[in-house]
């Protein structure tokens, strides 16, 4: 890591010292910049006022084109954008200044995805579930390139980045196993190698991750003010058993903001265990306004290369503790989805979620909080970048979620209706509980007992609950099933998330008292 950090900042040198003419930090041989529609922002350093010529040739010299750019204060950058371009390479790309040239090598153009949040993410290949495996199969894909970003904190954005621990590389068993929480992503890497494979572009893969970070750390002050939260919290931490920082922005200002200029095709984002801890109810502001942040941030910081509405792709919480009390775990769940159970939806438009809650891992070596399986977590935001992303109409991205809900009141049953056929794989499971209440008594969460299971409709007992059903909600639980064994999944066998829902009646019907679902955020969670 050292040495790749040296070589980083070795090639920052020259335009700190006096001017000389360089690329950006992350910029370099092996890259893929994306393809087109759009255009491939680059830019560096260079002297005041000179001018930049860049040249992009084929891997026989002939020159596809060419591009000039004035170098502009105070930092002395010039930026360019380049014509869209067909996937392919190889390609070299050289800037000129003068009689100074540099010349990068083994450019493809590709699709580009940024992949970001904390330990979950920053867990490498070396680390997951057959991870031998993985990462012998490493050299069959050397046109998904990796990069990975040193972590690094600011309290003022930066323009570049101030280390590198993985300049873009060819991928290798060393690169993408290199350490624990260090680089390859496994969850990063897993799905670019999983889009290769199901698009035969080449894929670029940079992965910007910290562990032990909440979401304010990794925001900038637009979102925080947004959300009603400091802006400044000073550097003590209330949480000092999170290993990463905490700040607000921090990781936004040195490790996000440098990244603006890059062109991109989509965001993969695995972050919220330290939100359990910190801020956990505020997530439905922060989590959504990121994203509206992000998406707005890149798409100004690339000249309007980067769509407007840049796919995000993200990772709902695994699990941690059995038998635990604490419901942090379900609500920031919830909250990851606006608190309206699916998505995409009206508050978070052309994202994609891989539900991971049946990916347990209790006897992980590196902590339950730390699950091993992350080829599953990858095949669920496939999924979900194929749908939303690329476009496929027909595919199934999601599990089955509850459209309608009908009371037996004699009988004292709920039929709840869901949007997709059902497998049901876990019949004793307490998954299921209904609130309780009269105009007396407070709100209680009884479980429903599964009575009966059909292709679409799921019937719950209410025999502990006589009076007024409030509210609906599933999975509600820190360890809400074990590995693989929720109670309900699709025919695709991706499982249905978890819910909490306010229970309305809605009219009788011939069935029985129809209930209207409406997803909650305001009834008691305990």
């Amino acid at each position: 890591m050292a040495a790749w950090a040296l070589l980083a900042l070795l090639a920052l040198a020259p335009a700190a010292a006096g001017g000389m003419l360089s690329f950006a930090s992350y910029y370099g041989d092996h890259m893929v910049l994306q393809q087109k529609p759009s255009g491939a922002v680059v830019w560096g350093h260079g002297e005041l006022g000179a001018v930049v010529t860049l040249t992009l040739s084929g891997a026989s010299g002939l020159v596809i084109m060419e591009k000039t750019a004035q170098v502009k204060g105070p930092s002395g950058t010039w930026t360019t954008v380049l014509e869209p371009m067909d996937r392919g390479g190889p390609y070299a790309l050289t800037a000129e200044q003068g009689l100074e040239n540099v010349t990068l090598r083994d450019i493809y153009f590709g699709d580009v995805w940024l992949c970001s949040g904390q330990s979950n993410m920053a867990m490498t290949v070396l680390q997951v579930a057959n991870a031998s495996q993985e990462l012998a199969a490493a050299a069959r894909y050397p046109h998904v390139r990796v990069f990975a970003a040193a972590p690094a904190r600011s309290s003022v954005e930066l323009e570049d980045l101030e280390q590198i621990d993985l300049p873009w590389s060819i991928p290798t068993a060393e690169n993408l196993g290199h350490g624990n929480f260090t680089y390859f992503s496994a969850v990063c890497w897993l799905l670019g190698r999983s889009l290769y494979e199901a698009l035969g572009t080449p894929i670029g893969l940079v992965e910007v991750a910290w562990g032990g970070t909440p979401i304010e750390a990794w925001s900038s002050r637009r979102v925080l003010k947004a959300c009603g939260l400091p802006e400044d919290t000073g550097s003590t931490s209330p949480y000092q058993h999170l290993s990463g920082p905490q700040t607000p922005s921090v990781l936004w200002n040195a490790m996000i903001h440098p990244l603006l200029n890059m062109t991109l095709r989509g965001v993969a984002w695995y972050q919220g265990e330290a939100n359990t801890l910190l801020n956990t109810d505020q997530y439905n502001c922060t989590f959504p306004a990121l994203i509206a942040d992000w998406r707005w941030a890149f798409h100004t910081g690339s000249a309007g290369q980067t769509e407007p509405h840049l796919p995000f792709g993200f990772v709902q919480l695994s699990t941690y503790r059995h038998e635990s009390a604490d419901d942090s775990f379900a609500r920031l769940r919830w909250h990851q989805t606006a608190d309206l159970g699916v998505v995409p939806n009206a508050r978070m438009p052309s994202t994609f979620m891989a539900v991971a809650m049946d990916l347990g891992d209790e006897h992980s070596p590196y902590g339950s909080i730390h699950p091993r399986d992350k080829q599953n977590v990858a095949h669920r935001l496939l999924l979900g970048a194929m749908a939303v992303a690329y476009g496929d109409k027909d595919l199934v991205f999601q599990g089955p979620f509850p459209t309608r809900a009908v009371l037996e009141v004699t009988r004292g049953l709920l039929n709840v209706t869901y949007s997709q056929e059902l497998m049901w794989r876990q019949r004793d499971a307490q998954a299921f509980e209904v609130c309780c209440s009269s105009q007396t008594s407070p709100c209680q969460w009884l479980v429903a007992p599964v009575v009966a299971v059909g292709s679409h409709t799921v019937t719950l007992a209410l025999s502990g609950c006589r009076t007024l059903v409030l509210g609906l909600r599933y999975a509600w639980a820190e360890w809400p099933c074990e590995y693989l064994a929720c109670p309900l999944y699709n025919s695709q066998g991706l499982p249905a998330p978890p819910f909490l829902l306010d229970t309305l009646p809605a009219g009788n019907t011939a069935e029985g008292r129809e209930l209207l679902l409406l997803p909650s955020s305001g009834l008691p969670l305990n």
